[in-house]
């Protein structure tokens, strides 16, 4: 049976000679892997320039509730990104958030909210004139509510240190180094507050940016299993300064 139902390109692996495996976000289903024929041939309908990380899509699809590797009937971009190809703060940001997204999305049943969170992000991504600097940052906090490890802000103002481990605001020092504390929690929970739409009106130095990215990631490390190393984090630091 074929369904209509929009996608966010995460990996593409080789299948065959012309063939690929695609692990789409979609929204009817959500994280689900197909396999898209031809797409190598010259004169392919569906062109691997339409599958890059984070592409939005428009598809139509075969769907197995059994699960497996699914087929597609057809894919459109829809939007076209405009941006993010072209401009390299933006396309470094978005290899690293799709890396991001790929380690913490499971084969499962769709989650209408998190699509649209991450649907509406690109889209924003792409059209912003602003600086982006601060973007990702955003974007990890905010993803931790759909993750299911987002913390308790109401004792935020009030305490001395964030204990990544247990996901929790305190004033008593955790017992283990897992912790933002000083001048960096203040700037945590600005980030924690913000919206992606305030990007430009976040501002930080270098440095922070780098230590609450790294205490970020350890936050995703302890909460995700076989979360991982990250590997397009050193380009991203690199393109951002």
């Amino acid at each position: 049976m074929l369904h209509k139902t929009r996608g966010i390109v995460l990996r593409v692996s080789d299948y065959s000679e012309s063939s690929v495996v695609a692990k789409i976000f979609t929204e009817k289903f959500g994280l689900q892997s197909y396999i898209i024929n031809g797409v190598k041939k010259p004169k392919a309908k569906i062109k691997m320039n339409m599958l890059q990380p984070l592409h939005l899509l428009d598809m139509v699809v075969y769907h197995k509730p059994s699960g497996g590797i699914q087929k597609v009937s057809d894919i459109r971009n829809l939007p076209i990104l405009t941006t993010i190809p072209y401009d390299i703060i933006k396309s470094s940001i978005a290899i690293f958030l799709n890396e991001i997204l790929y380690k913490s999305l499971k084969e499962q049943s769709e989650d209408v909210f998190l699509f649209e969170y991450v649907y509406k992000a690109v889209e924003l991504l792409d059209e912003s004139r602003t600086s982006m600097a601060n973007f990702h940052l955003i974007f990890l906090t905010k993803l931790t509510k759909f993750l299911g490890f987002y913390p308790d802000m109401s004792y935020a103002d009030s305490s001395s240190y964030f204990d990544l481990k247990n996901g929790v605001f305190t004033n008593v020092h955790p017992s283990h180094s897992f912790l933002i504390t000083d001048a960096e929690l203040g700037l945590f929970i600005k980030i924690m507050r913000s919206s992606l739409n305030d990007v430009e009106a976040l501002k930080m130095g270098t440095s922070s940016r780098k230590y609450l990215l790294d205490k970020v990631m350890d936050y995703f490390t302890l909460h995700i299993d076989n979360f991982g190393i990250v590997k397009s984090r050193d380009i991203l630091e690199e393109v951002l300064g």
